[in-house]
């Protein structure tokens, strides 16, 4: 339908799909978007692993545990106001120290080629303890006898990590890393108080393109909609990939029995 919340709903078919395929806004806040989320999930994936792992070895205070979670608890709207002061070029703290050891100022959320990386670099820092304490629920259901006799047999601490902690993570692994592929894909808090899209649309993600569509554009409810629903079927076909090449269904430990 073609509606924009003033009048009648108009049925229109598919136009608005082929509105949207057509659009090559669209196409790039999708480009945009995947580059974020390869941006995010690994870097992401890879430092919850290993501080898990630390936590576990070396430190299992539970008052630590409880500060990786902090930043998790936080808005995401008040953690990129707070970056965008932190990375202002001008007066932030972390350009402040750049110059002091003579290297130039950079705008972080100011240039295009440094703009989606910057985000995708505060939502790490404030998921990656979240995460963390989530791989580090599951290295504590993996049994301590096979490390014990994977010990006995020699196996140093960096065997035992690709052959007995990282298989028998695969579960956990794969929740973690749907479930924040999903939440990357809808990125958009952080880049509306640090960016608004820009610059030059470099942080326009497709949830931005929705958002654009309705609110900034025009009030064009149909075919925000049809992204919505193109969205929701990449989502779904993303996951569904993963779940099945990662074989979220099958476990490991028999294999250890």
């Amino acid at each position: 339908h073609e509606w924009n919340l003033l009048t009648d709903a108009k049925y229109v078919g598919l136009d608005n799909y082929t509105e949207i395929f057509n659009d090559q806004r669209f196409w790039t806040s999708l480009g945009t978007t995947i580059t974020y989320v390869l941006w995010n999930i690994p870097l992401q994936t890879v430092l919850a692993v290993f501080i898990a792992v630390m936590l576990d070895r070396v430190q299992r205070s539970s008052w630590l545990r409880g500060l990786f979670v902090i930043p998790w608890l936080l808005p995401n709207v008040v953690v990129g106001l707070v970056f965008l002061w932190v990375l202002d070029p001008n007066l932030g703290i972390f350009n402040v120290f750049l110059e002091s050891i003579g290297l130039d100022s950079v705008a972080f959320f100011g240039r295009t080629d440094t703009a989606i990386q910057t985000i995708a670099m505060v939502n790490t820092w404030r998921y990656v303890g979240y995460t963390s304490i989530l791989v580090f629920a599951g290295i504590k259901l993996i049994p301590r006898t096979l490390y014990e006799a994977a010990s006995i047999d020699g196996a140093n601490a960096w065997t035992q990590f690709w052959r007995i902690t990282l298989p028998l993570l695969r579960p956990v692994l794969v929740f973690v890393i749907v479930t924040s592929v999903i939440g990357s894909f809808q990125v958009f808090d952080t880049i509306a108080v640090t960016t608004g899209g820009g610059p030059a649309g470099s942080t326009r993600t497709i949830l931005y393109y929705i958002y654009d569509q309705v609110f900034e554009r025009r009030i064009n409810m149909g075919v925000a909609t049809a992204a919505s629903v193109f969205l929701f079927v990449i989502l779904i076909v993303v996951t569904i990939i993963q779940t099945r090449y990662m074989r979220a269904d099958q476990s490991d430990l028999a294999e250890y029995s």
